[in-house]
């Protein structure tokens, strides 16, 4: 299986970066594609954490090639912040981070734009990387791509007209509205920076399909968040499912061989929007402390609710999961009872996956489990596991409909169960 897409399963947040990299070992090349840098991908190897925004998680192997696919809005600066980064931990010593030249450009006024509307009354809760507006600059058909970096003639124009565009909006929002000549100056030094890495990503994808190589496609965000498919209009700004991999990194539907999705063992989101299994209070809190819940982006505490399966059976629709990759299954140790919803209630109506509105007037419809004590990290096999902590695991596969592949009992590579090669199975 020469080809595996790695989703996540619920609201983001799952420990995807996690999962890729443990995957990533086995992989010739590692593919972002979507989203920008408003998705944080936590990386712990031997106690140390490594935390990376626009780089894919595949970082880290020292034989693996990245690529940054043109479904990925890319923010200059960030990216060689982290590439500074990377290089000053000697983990980049040979070129082998590449970004398509058909990727949007995240503007200096993008991140502007997002800060002034989140201040307003129609906030929902973005990270503020300007994420949005680069997204509406690219379907408005005005964005610029990383390739317009290297055309100095070429990038002025366009960042006059998409100034143009934007100056009614900034100014409408209390904004000032920034001069064209220094947004061209810091672009095309930047493009200068990032020459090497800027390429026909697609075509790269493509002739290492073509001989054979394995390629991991690695999403951004969650299920949940998807414009189309998520909890709109508190959702990001691209398809972050599996059919969206396709599109956002140049390759052919017929290359995709397998989608893994990834969830937590409970639930947590960023942000507004409805969150139909959240634990307010103190339980809510404890939830959040004993799986150090805060944002990888923004530092953000997240939403803490028990696990939704019905939001994970629509996941395993909506993108084909084959498997699920299971993580945090150990901050749930010492809990007495463990509660998984099963589908919900509306005036009468039973849900069995998130209907399309309304999801803040849905009541869950629980199971009880009972839980488990003592820790579960110092675990390497699924057998040493408590016998309802394997329950708890097996009953999720069961009201899913996908089978548990993977199970992380901590942060760091060696604290997984059923790891191996997922292009072997």
């Amino acid at each position: 299986m020469p080809v595996v897409v790695v989703v996540g399963a619920q609201w983001g947040d799952e420990g995807k970066g996690k999962v890729v990299d443990l995957y990533a070992q086995h992989a010739d090349v590692v593919t972002r594609y979507g989203g920008g840098a408003n998705a944080g991908h936590t990386l712990v190897v031997g106690g140390e954490r490594i935390v990376l925004h626009l780089v894919p998680s595949g970082a880290l192997h020292a034989r693996t090639r990245c690529v940054i696919g043109q479904g990925v809005v890319v923010d200059p600066q960030v990216l060689l912040s982290e590439l500074g980064v990377l290089r000053g931990r000697g983990l980049l010593d040979t070129p082998r981070v590449f970004m398509s030249d058909r990727a949007h450009v995240v503007l200096p006024h993008h991140r502007h734009i997002d800060e002034l509307r989140e201040r307003g009354r129609a906030a929902i809760g973005t990270t503020k990387r300007g994420i949005g507006p680069a997204y509406e600059d690219k379907a408005g058909r005005r964005g610029i791509r990383t390739g317009d970096l290297l055309d100095a003639t070429r990038l002025a124009e366009r960042v006059r007209d998409n100034l143009a565009a934007w100056e009614p909006v900034i100014r409408g929002l209390g904004g000032e509205c920034p001069e064209v000549g220094p947004i061209v100056e810091t672009l095309l030094a930047q493009g200068e920076a990032l020459r090497d890495h800027i390429t026909d990503a697609s075509r790269m994808l493509t002739e290492a399909i073509g001989r054979g190589e394995k390629v991991l496609l690695e999403g951004a965000q969650g299920t949940m968040l998807d414009i189309d498919h998520g909890t709109y209009p508190y959702v990001t700004s691209s398809n972050v499912i599996a059919g969206g991999a396709c599109a956002g990194a140049g390759i052919p539907p017929t290359a995709v061989d397998a989608v893994v999705g990834i969830t937590k063992a409970y639930t947590t989101r960023v942000g507004g929007g409805p969150f139909p299994t959240e634990l307010l209070g103190a339980e809510g809190e404890a939830l959040r402390e004993a799986g150090s819940e805060y944002g990888a982006t923004t530092g953000r505490p997240r939403r803490c609710g028990w696990l939704d399966a019905a939001v994970v059976r629509f996941s395993a629709r909506i993108n084909g999961l084959r498997e699920l990759a299971l993580t945090k299954l150990d901050v749930l140790g010492g809990l007495q009872e463990l509660r998984i919803c099963t589908g919900y209630e509306r005036d009468g109506i039973m849900f069995d996956e998130p209907p399309h509105d309304g999801l803040d007037r849905l009541v869950p419809v629980y199971e009880t489990l009972p839980g488990w004590s003592g820790d579960l990290s110092a675990c390497r096999r699924v057998e040493e596991l408590p016998d309802n902590a394997r329950r708890y695991v097996n009953r999720i596969a069961e009201l899913t409909g996908c089978p548990v592949g993977v199970v992380s009992v901590g942060a760091d590579r060696e604290q997984t169960l059923r790891g191996g090669d997922p292009f072997a199975r």
